[in-house]
């Protein structure tokens, strides 16, 4: 990330921080709790926020409509975390602003001191992530995935995340050693019952945070188009009332689970497996929307790294 833009995400940060004490009324240790820093953190960037003159009477600082939208989403959906960045109406993807959101928020629990586990799904917007990610020394720390990047004959899907990360941190890392989907149930089971995944359920049991990458179940969507599942197996999703996945696994508008379909295939970790209060939801679009709204509905996620025009669109839908 380059120097100034780490210096705006900073100030986007102090302005967050600055809306929370003087507009929603937090208390330090609350905005702390929010905003993923310790109570002496939060008290600088309030500090900084006013030395920055961003407080007037209001918040003069465009990140106030995020703020705004994060806090509604926060109350109706009790969402532990939640972070909307600007929508640039220039740019047709957010994704770069998201992925730099999602990265501030990473590079924040990688320089905590005492060793935690972190864990990933995988997808071009966690990649994004790791790519906005500045080099980190975290060797205590450990990184595990939470699904393949393969394809059932062996193909590499491109979007990797635990692995790059490693790359700029030093910390251990724990690539899944499956693939997204398996042939069958029977092969699922003997892939599962390998010593290095059974390694990777028990930290991903312990994570301190999961992130997701998050995405709608649709002719040609990411796992279709990535050749992870088939033509058959996404019609057969889509006929399902399946309507997103998290982590390969597959989920209706109302956030449950589906039913057999590629769920009975799945080679990753179970989400019943992670900490759903830890886990936080990232990504945005249009495509996206009913997805989003869904996996909170549900319960599956409780945190969302998201951009304002989605979290208006999440919103509207109730």
């Amino acid at each position: 990330m380059h120097r100034s833009r780490r210096q705006d995400r900073k100030l986007d940060l102090a302005a967050r921080a600055a809306w929370l004490y003087y507009v929603a009324g937090n208390t330090q240790d609350q905005i702390a709790e929010k905003l993923n820093v310790s109570r002496q953190a939060a008290q600088r960037l309030i500090s900084t926020a006013v030395s920055s003159k961003l407080i007037k009477f209001r918040l003069d600082h465009p990140l106030a409509a995020g703020m705004a939208l994060a806090e509604a989403l926060r109350a109706r959906f009790d969402l532990f975390y939640c972070d909307v960045v600007p929508t640039d109406s220039a740019a047709a993807d957010p994704t770069p602003a998201i992925a730099i959101a999602a990265a501030e928020l990473l590079e924040r629990l990688l320089l905590q001191e005492a060793p935690t586990v972190l864990a990933f799904s995988t997808g071009r917007t966690l990649r994004a992530m790791a790519g906005e990610l500045p080099q980190v020394a975290a060797p205590q720390h450990k990184l595990a995935s939470l699904i393949g990047a393969i394809t059932r004959d062996g193909r590499a899907g491109g979007f990797e995340v635990v692995m790059r990360l490693a790359e700029r941190t030093g910390a251990q890392c724990f690539p899944m050693p499956t693939p997204v989907v398996a042939s069958s149930p029977a092969e699922r089971e003997l892939l599962q019952m390998q010593h290095s995944f059974q390694v990777i359920l028990e930290l991903a049991q312990t994570a301190q945070a999961a992130f997701l990458g998050i995405g709608e179940i649709a002719w040609n969507a990411p796992i279709h188009r990535d050749g992870f599942v088939t033509d058959q197996e996404i019609t057969d999703l889509v006929d399902r009332g399946a309507v997103g996945e998290l982590a390969g696994w597959a989920f209706d508008s109302h956030g449950r689970l589906i039913e057999g379909g590629t769920n009975a295939l799945v080679a990753g970790i179970p989400l019943s497996k992670l900490k759903a209060e830890r886990a936080i939801a990232v990504g945005g679009g249009p495509r996206k929307v009913t997805a989003i709204r869904a996996a909170l509905r549900g319960r599956l996620v409780a945190g969302l790294i998201t951009d304002e025009a989605t979290a208006r669109a999440v919103l509207a839908g109730g």
